[in-house]
């Protein structure tokens, strides 16, 4: 597996926007995204905060990301579906490649079934206001006039209740619909699958991308992630794991939202989620070369790593103190990359801004670069966007490409007292990036980014 791999387009989906500039400008402006819940009243529920994708009126619309053609299709898209959508167009477009979903009257630029994609996804939580207006009609009769209806009756349910969906309800929440149909709005005939491992599953795709272009299966592959929790189910999940912000210190005021989620900071008292994520395209680069491109890839991929944790005292649902699993990740990804610790200029870690997740991870930094962690700038994107589930490493994988081709890093937001080893100052010159991810159940994932202008 010698075929050297060139990530060539991101499509970042954030509340701080849509698409690498909107993203990237934020980013650099020292922007948050987090905010009181809106699209739900989220106040009993046990965290106020989120950064949700705005919609409607001048924001997010997937109409505006699909083919003419394919519009009635988006009637059975859940919210996580239609974020992938939105983020593949936009890596397509970044990358400059002609495809049936970008202008279906042109060539594309490479054959489909020479085209993969390798999505991760969430365990999409179906919409309460369409699914419990079916439940509505399966309550128990009243014994007589005098009495309500009983409570739910699931028997009427198999029958009758089931029938008030429509025929294609399903298919608004399988996982897989997600690269379902960005493979066919771009006519990706190749390589195809969908990963569903908590945060890890966007690094995981990506790898599985990359392991499909090196084995020369394909030529170009669309890889990420994308995930919205900002529903109250999906929500009240990740408030039960603990590792959601409240909504005050205790005995304190409100939290001022922006500045809630703080990684890596000795007062970090829990993440926030976000929605959105990244879709990003890997090219051969021989194949990527050849098709003569009006743009530059952003960086060579060299090298991937994947690990499970191992903690039983907590069964695995948070790092263990030294964060061993992330460090095999990561020296697994650098291994592949033939380098050592030393080469990493910078690093974009999982970074959750909860202390049993940032300290191990912290440690397990300090264990793979010894004394150079106080020089090698650790980001913490989180604080922007929040923790989006499934399409965090897609997102952060988006924004280590832009860092490599700017030569420069956004400011680390909300680490005023930052954890021994992690106030770094900015390097004169951005090579090597480590990217790291740690899933909910201790998967984890590291990728190597190296910078294009110098391949030779």
């Amino acid at each position: 597996m010698n075929k050297r791999v060139y990530l060539t387009g991101v499509g970042p989906v954030s509340g701080l926007g849509l698409g690498i500039e909107s993203n990237w400008q934020a980013l650099c402006a020292g922007t948050s995204a987090v905010a009181p819940v809106r699209a739900f009243d989220a106040s009993a529920i046990g965290s106020p905060y989120a950064a949700e994708v705005v919609s409607g009126g001048d924001g997010f619309k997937v109409r505006n990301f699909v083919p003419k053609s394919y519009r009635k299709a988006t009637k059975v898209m859940a919210r996580d579906i239609e974020l992938a959508v939105a983020a593949a167009d936009l890596a397509a477009r970044d990358a400059g490649l002609t495809t049936h979903g970008t202008d279906p009257d042109r060539t594309p630029s490479y054959p489909a079934d020479r085209t993969g994609c390798h999505i991760g996804a969430g365990l999409i939580a179906c919409d309460l206001d369409e699914l419990t207006a079916a439940l509505n009609t399966s309550q128990k009769p009243a014994v007589n006039a005098a009495e309500s209806p009983g409570g739910f009756d699931i028997h009427h349910w198999g029958r009758e209740g089931m029938q008030q969906l429509t025929p294609l309800w399903l298919l608004k929440y399988l996982p897989n619909m997600l690269a379902c149909h960005v493979t066919i709005i771009h006519d990706t005939r190749g390589p195809s699958n969908t990963i569903t491992c908590g945060e890890a599953s966007g690094g995981l795709s990506v790898g599985e991308s990359l392991r499909v272009i090196q084995r020369g299966q394909a030529d170009l592959c669309f890889c990420g992630g994308a995930e919205s929790k900002i529903n109250p189910m999906a929500f009240l999940r990740q408030v039960m794991t603990g590792r959601l912000i409240g909504p005050s210190p205790e005995g304190g005021a409100a939290h001022d939202p922006a500045a809630a989620v703080r990684p890596f900071d000795e007062n970090a008292a829990g993440g926030a989620l976000g929605e959105g994520g990244g879709i990003v395209t890997l090219e051969a680069a021989e194949a990527f070369d050849a098709r003569n491109a009006d743009r530059p890839a952003y960086a060579e991929v060299l090298g991937f790593g994947a690990s499970q944790t191992v903690h039983r005292a907590t069964r695995n649902q948070t790092p263990d103190s030294e964060g061993r699993g992330l460090v095999s990740a990561a020296r697994a990804a650098l291994r592949e990359a033939q380098l050592e610790p030393d080469a990493v200029d910078v690093v974009v870690p999982f970074g959750l801004g909860h202390p049993d997740w940032d300290r191990p991870e912290a440690a397990a930094l300090r264990t793979l670069l010894g004394d150079r962690l106080g020089r090698v700038p650790v980001l913490s994107p989180k604080a922007s966007v929040g923790n989006l589930g499934a399409g965090s490493g897609g997102y952060d994988l988006c924004l280590a490409a832009r860092i490599l081709r700017e030569q420069a890093l956004p400011p680390r937001i909300n680490r005023d007292t930052p954890l021994p080893g992690l106030d770094a100052p900015d390097p004169d010159r951005l090579e090597i990036v480590l990217v790291l991810a740690t899933g909910l159940g201790g998967q984890n994932t590291a990728m190597v980014l190296k910078r294009i202008a110098d391949i030779a």
